[in-house]
């Protein structure tokens, strides 16, 4: 692995992990009203574009920080909509 597929996975594992503690309050309080639904659309399909970039480039840091992080915003998207129909 090259320093600069290092620099990447680091980089990656970061910003995807900034999702992991506004899934869990999401979760935990049953509550995303602060989450608006036009920033979350935005922001997925820009993870989505960047995923696409990644496998065109077969860039694997950017392949799987990009797959990760859509996993997890698609999830608190749907648990808004899910305690929002409450």
């Amino acid at each position: 692995m090259s320093g600069l597929d290092l620099l990447g996975y680091v980089a990656g594992a970061l910003t995807t992990a900034a999702f992991v503690p506004q899934l869990v309050k999401t979760w935990r309080s049953r509550s995303a009203g602060d989450l608006s639904y036009g920033m979350m659309a935005v922001f997925s399909t820009g993870v989505a574009l960047w995923l696409a970039y990644g496998i065109a480039l077969e860039s694997w840091p950017v392949i799987l920080a990009n797959a990760v992080t859509l996993v997890l915003a698609l999830a608190i998207l749907a648990l808004k909509v899910r305690f929002e129909r409450r």
